[in-house]
């Protein structure tokens, strides 16, 4: 089926729906019916030509829009992510047409997220997408009314934090979408160490203590604490955890340095990092991931949070 063909028809279900939404004064499209729409776009084809990879973020592009409903496309490269974040008023689904993602809703266990069966959700929905395989990724997405708001949040614990409040918000999506596109690759420009800091945590699915804890028990998932030696002196430390300061983490991980460490024999490793309050951490766990180390992350909070939780340490070595 030629991407004409499956704009058209698409253009005529929507017609359809308004028609008889209009007779119940609905105006808007079900989440049932959005997951039927992404499942007929994917199933066409001509749309796969405009796809693009690219390696600095997530691609995307809206490549229909109607009064009731948008349709956009997405490609991920390995270790791609949204970050949690939410769609505004619109209700949505999505599809994925050729690799694996894993979508991630807070206080529900990971969902893998396979070619050709839609997920469909109402407003209000909150989650975090990301490609956690090897190979790209491509993906449908549709939303009633047309998507024009999404608000960020990070994960502390099994608690959404907002990145910023929507009444802070200066820019439609509409034209914050524009910029990124017209956007320049290699544009250079400066960030504040707040923007780095919630860029690389857009990128991590963070653990919890307690999750970290039960990580480390029943899998074999390795933790690393990135501390320097004064601050383990004084705060205590973790027993079982590696300990590798943060100037020669990435020469410890990356299966290609010649300083490696044993266990880092490929980059499948999970790696979960912790300083000593969930700051630099977060900072270094999205560098290993630049190394391709896609499974790394951190621990929210960091040894603090650890230690406040309950779970045991090795005590201080000298007052702090």
């Amino acid at each position: 089926m030629q991407f004409a063909t499956v704009k058209r028809l698409v253009r005529e279900a929507s017609s359809t729906l308004i028609a008889a939404n209009s007779l119940s004064g609905a105006i808007s499209i079900t989440p049932e019916e959005l997951a039927n729409i992404v499942s007929l776009f994917a199933s066409s084809d001509g749309w796969m030509d405009k796809v693009r990879l690219y390696a600095e973020r997530r691609w995307y592009e809206r490549l229909y829009q109607g009064p009731d409903h948008d349709i956009w496309v997405i490609s991920w490269l390995p270790g791609q992510s949204t970050g949690f974040h939410d769609h505004g008023a619109s209700s949505g689904a999505f599809v994925v047409a050729t690799g694996i993602l894993e979508e991630q809703s807070p206080g529900e266990p990971a969902c893998v997220r396979y070619p050709g069966k839609p997920h469909a959700f109402g407003p209000d929905y909150t989650h975090d997408v990301r490609n956690v395989s090897l190979a790209p990724a491509i993906s449908i997405h549709a939303y009633s009314p047309p998507l024009s708001e999404m608000n960020e949040y990070e994960l502390d614990g099994s608690r959404l934090v907002p990145r910023e409040r929507a009444s802070e918000r200066t820019e439609t999506f509409d034209q914050k979408w524009r910029v990124q596109r017209e956007k320049p690759a290699d544009r250079t420009g400066t960030l504040s160490i707040d923007q780095m800091l919630s860029a690389a945590r857009a990128r991590l699915r963070r653990l919890s203590p307690d999750e970290a804890y039960d990580a480390v028990a029943k899998t074999e998932a390795i933790l690393v604490d990135i501390r320097p030696e004064s601050q383990r002196a004084s705060e205590g430390s973790i027993a079982g955890a590696v300990v590798i300061e943060r100037n020669v983490l990435e020469w410890r991980f990356d299966p290609a340095s010649s300083a490696r460490l044993p266990v880092a024999t490929d980059h499948d490793l999970q790696v979960i990092l912790f300083c000593s309050e969930g700051y630099t951490s977060s900072l270094a766990a999205a560098a290993l991931q630049g190394l391709g180390l896609w499974r790394a992350t951190d621990m929210a909070g960091g040894f603090h949070a650890w230690h406040a939780t309950g779970l045991p340490i090795v005590p201080p070595t000298k007052s702090s």
